[in-house]
């Protein structure tokens, strides 16, 4: 802790991570839709980069993979589960940075491709609807990341100490 300059009450300086919170995560794929509806009905970019390739929805898909992997091996490593090994702890800050990270680029990516989802319906020629199933594609890919990503997230909490809970139901013990 330190104290403010002018003298206040002291600010917290140590770093923490704090949940990803939805409404980041809506607000980027928002801004990320406007964006791409922008740039999509301006110019003529989708008929310069057409056919759309699939390597997005790859990507993400492998990524969403190996999410949920890691989110279901950590949750069991963190709980200590019978047959799983000790998890790091630097492992764990490691995972839930990439896990805010991952939200993040699925809420992105998502939001773009939605954005050029809705375009592509709504432009009424063969080499647009021929380009709808990648579109779909790679949004579901995205909102799987994102699922995925939640998940490691939540996998990556400190578990309650069942001895060190407060337990407010019980009436304080008499002292003798």
């Amino acid at each position: 802790m330190s104290v403010n300059p002018d003298g206040g009450s002291p600010r917290r300086t140590d770093p923490s991570l704090r949940p990803t919170s939805m409404s980041t995560l809506v607000v980027a794929a928002l801004v990320a839709a406007a964006v791409a509806w922008l740039l999509i009905s301006t110019n003529d970019l989708f008929y310069r980069i057409s056919p759309l390739p699939w390597t997005g929805a790859g990507v993400l898909a492998v990524l969403a993979v190996a999410e949920a992997y890691l989110a279901q091996n950590t949750s069991a490593r963190i709980q200590r589960k019978p047959g799983s090994l000790p998890v790091h702890a630097l492992s764990v800050a490691r995972f839930a940075a990439l896990a805010k990270a991952s939200s993040l680029v699925g809420a992105l990516s998502g939001g773009f491709t939605a954005g050029l989802l809705v375009w592509l319906l709504l432009e009424p020629t063969d080499e647009a609807a021929s380009s709808v199933p990648v579109a779909v594609t790679t949004l579901v890919a995205a909102v799987a990341l994102i699922g995925a990503a939640l998940w490691l997230e939540r996998a990556c909490r400190v578990p309650e100490d069942p001895d060190r809970r407060d337990d407010r139901s019980d009436p304080p013990a008499a002292a003798y």
